[in-house]
C-alpha cells in the first residue's frame, strides 16, 4: 500500500471513518482523522479509549474497508391512504 491511498482517506472531507487491514489478519479502525498520523513509512494509529497505540508499515497493510458512520438508514415514510 502506498500512502496515497492513506492520504486520501484521512483527507477525505467529509471524512468517513475507516479499517485498516494488515497482511496478518489483524484490522484497525480510524474513526476520526485525528488518530491516525503518516510517517515516512509507516501508519501510527492511536488505539480509541486506551492509551495503547500500533505502528503498522505500509508493507503490511493489505486493505482499507471505509465504514458506515452509525446512523441507522430510516425506513422510508408512509403516506396515509388517499380519502381516509
Amino acid at each position: 500500500m502506498t500512502s496515497d491511498a492513506l492520504i486520501d482517506a484521512l483527507d477525505r472531507g467529509p471524512f468517513q471513518a475507516f479499517r485498516v487491514w494488515t497482511s496478518g489478519g489483524q484490522h484497525y479502525d480510524v474513526l476520526n482523522p485525528h488518530m491516525a498520523a503518516l510517517m515516512k513509512s509507516r501508519l501510527f494509529i492511536a488505539l480509541p479509549d486506551s492509551d495503547r497505540s500500533v505502528m503498522v508499515s505500509y508493507l503490511h497493510i493489505t486493505a482499507l474497508e471505509t465504514l458506515d458512520n452509525g446512523h441507522k438508514k430510516k425506513a422510508p415514510r408512509r403516506r396515509p391512504p388517499r380519502g381516509k
